[in-house]
């Protein structure tokens, strides 16, 4: 997986830019709010539209522009790809986030996920050990979305099912047949969570001998990692909705599901949130992205696209080694502040000041 250019007009606070990238490492350089996180983003919203800063579209067009446009020229599936996305304002012409792949008018965005795969970690990815499950439940998302494209649309009509559900509950006394339209409801909500359910425990199995091995390293066989997947049920999502029924219609909302449900992470079998310590967590972390990483490419049969965003400022000294090895050989993005730490690399670095890039090499 490689990408090869990269064109950004009217995206956030970049006009215009074209970026040629390095096969390997390329830098963005520059001081922060500058556009070293956009550019970054624009890569990342190739993969399927979406931006892992979970931003809404009038915040992805440039002030006083009616849509963004982001085409790129990728090596992917064997073969070279065009792929244009393009983020309309409401109101303009083509609103929302539309994609062409080679001149073919996709629809929407987010039916392109699994042409062109990348891997995001940025600072927020570090609290993904102590923080709120839903954070978590992103993690296994995300990445099943780009390896198995039918699982998008899963989630979405599991999503569009609870919220039908949380709006009966809330008005249930008052809505004629309220008892027949929750049976419906749970039926979907049985079809759908219970596939989601399915993927993210299968995800997290292949996971685990992954990150494991990735832990070891890092931690030279200190401690050991293991993975738990937490449903929100014991036997089935059907016997669990049954039991909460009268609960969910006294509370006016959704007890249980997909959305309810976590993974945990564990160090020499103890909660990592709970008695690891920053370094440990931070280990757990790096070991789970460079396994999603590695996942992709046994699915795929490619290495997906690294994208890390400021989060070498955020690693020791040991544990950036340790990642910056790991990519070698492997297309990789990287954000910083400071060009200096990357004197003695290969890569390409790239000067991005006030939305526009120059490259210094």
């Amino acid at each position: 997986m490689r990408l090869d250019r990269l064109s950004v007009q009217d995206y956030r606070n970049i006009a215009k830019a074209e970026l040629s990238p390095a096969p390997e490492l390329t830098v963005l350089v520059g001081q922060n709010g500058q556009g070293k996180t956009n550019l970054l983003e624009s890569i990342w919203m190739l993969t399927g539209g979406k931006s892992f800063r979970g931003s809404r579209d009038a915040e992805l067009v440039r002030r006083n522009a009616e849509f963004a446009v982001l085409e790129g020229t990728v090596q992917a599936q064997q073969r070279q790809q065009n792929i244009r996305i393009a983020v309309g304002l409401p109101g303009s012409q083509r609103p929302g986030r539309t994609a062409r792949v080679n001149g073919a008018d996709r629809g929407r965005a987010a039916s392109i996920a699994g042409t062109f795969t990348a891997v995001v970690f940025d600072p927020g990815h570090l609290s993904l050990i102590k923080g709120s499950p839903d954070g978590r439940r992103r993690f296994l998302d995300a990445a099943l979305c780009q390896l198995y494209p039918g699982y998008l649309s899963v989630v979405r009509r599991c999503l569009r099912v609870t919220s039908q559900k949380n709006a009966l509950l809330k008005k249930y006394d008052s809505t004629p047949g309220a008892s027949e339209l929750l049976d419906v409801l749970n039926e979907e909500l049985v079809r759908t969570g219970g596939e989601i359910t399915r993927r993210r425990v299968e995800y997290l199995q292949a996971l685990l001998p992954l990150a494991k091995a990735n832990y070891r390293d890092i931690s030279q066989g200190a401690e050991s990692l293991q993975l738990a997947y937490k449903p929100c049920f014991e036997n089935s999502l059907a016997e669990k909705l049954q039991s909460v029924r009268s609960r969910e219609i006294a509370a006016g909302f959704c007890l249980a599901g997909p959305h309810r449900e976590d993974f945990e992470v564990y160090l020499s079998g103890e909660p990592a949130k709970l008695y690891g310590s920053q370094g440990q967590q931070r280990s757990a972390v790096l070991s789970l992205k460079l396994a999603e990483a590695a996942r992709a490419q046994q699915v795929t049969g490619e290495h997906p696209v690294m994208l890390l965003d400021d989060v070498l400022s955020e690693l020791d000294d040991s544990r950036q080694t340790y990642l910056l090895t790991r990519m070698q050989g492997k297309q990789t993005f990287v954000t910083s502040c400071d060009s200096a730490a990357f004197a003695r690399t290969n890569g390409k670095l790239v000067l991005v000041q006030q939305g526009e890039i120059r490259e210094l090499n």
